[in-house]
């Protein structure tokens, strides 16, 4: 009996000790990184949901982000991306320059960028000079204003988009303000993002302009509408949170913007070779042309006789 009491103490310190262990404070790690330059940023068009490439710019853009992280000595546990090539794109670049393409890349389509309705594929002069630049920035800048919907036989409409289908489309948004997309990025925090920071899991997500906004005033619920609607992400600028949970309060240690350095690309393989160094294959020689139907072909000429 009192070696069972003698066991049962044991057991219960241990559990004591891993209960306090459970519940000492994690300090994690937390990226926000915007993608790269994309062609219709270049061009300065709304973009939303359309599905755009990087420049070449961006790509570089990309590129310098990942060993701007790395040589700050980040690393991460898992990859947070939108639906959308040009963030895709920009956390591959991102985390192949960190040598961590192993990560596990999620895609969420609650880290869209905002939708811009009717505005999508038309350059900010277009806009402006169809109903004037205030209206315009009200459209583009405002809390809670969005721009004109677009209808759901547009072509431009998410709802037509074969990456959506599995969603259902009342959920699909057709023009959104910020505050649009605070409220559809709130699941996304509450039931992704949080939990696996909760965890101890250093996580990078790669978004957007609005986007990212969206999820800062999920991070830091102290931001006001008007810090929100002036809050600036620029393109594969780091974001650098560390972040202390404690049960359940949370707390911010700090927050970087880091300062993005140039950094050579890497030489191609010494066995790579240039398009120009490609062999070329020759075109075979033409057949001779048939001879016409209606003219026999000329006979050989005969043999010399010997003299």
């Amino acid at each position: 009996m009192k070696k069972m009491k003698k066991v049962l103490g044991a057991l219960l310190l241990l559990a004591v000790f891993a209960g306090s262990a459970f519940a000492a404070p994690r300090t994690v790690t937390l990226v926000l990184l915007r993608h790269g330059e994309s062609v219709w940023n270049l061009e300065k068009k709304f973009t939303g949901w359309s599905d755009v490439k990087l420049t070449r710019k961006g790509v570089k853009q990309a590129f310098d982000a990942g060993m701007t992280m790395k040589d700050a000595g980040l690393t991460f546990d898992v990859v947070h991306t939108s639906m959308l090539d040009r963030a895709i794109a920009t956390a591959w670049l991102s985390i192949s320059a960190m040598d961590l393409r192993w990560l596990p890349v999620e895609k969420y389509w609650r880290l869209n960028e905002r939708c811009y309705g009717d505005l999508e594929g038309k350059t900010h002069k277009e806009v402006s000079d169809a109903v004037g630049k205030e209206q315009m920035n009200i459209w583009r800048r405002s809390y809670g204003t969005p721009p004109p919907p677009l209808s759901y036989d547009d072509p431009r409409s998410p709802i037509n988009d074969p990456a959506y289908y599995a969603i259902d489309s009342r959920m699909i948004p057709q023009a959104e303000s910020l505050k649009d997309v605070i409220i559809r990025i709130g699941p996304y925090w509450s039931d992704v993002l949080r939990p696996a920071l909760y965890k101890g899991e250093n996580v990078l997500v790669v978004g957007h302009s609005t986007g990212l906004r969206a999820l800062s005033s999920w991070i830091e619920p102290e931001l006001t509408e008007e810090e929100l609607m002036k809050l600036e992400i620029p393109n594969a600028t780091p974001v650098v949170y560390v972040i202390e949970f404690d049960g359940p309060n949370r707390k911010i240690i700090s927050r970087e913007v880091m300062k993005v350095k140039d950094h050579p690309l890497p030489p191609p393989p010494p066995d790579a070779k240039k398009p120009a160094d490609a062999p070329v294959e020759k075109a075979p020689a033409p057949a001779p042309a048939p001879a016409p139907a209606d003219k026999a072909p000329e006979p050989a000429p005969a043999p010399e006789a010997k003299k």
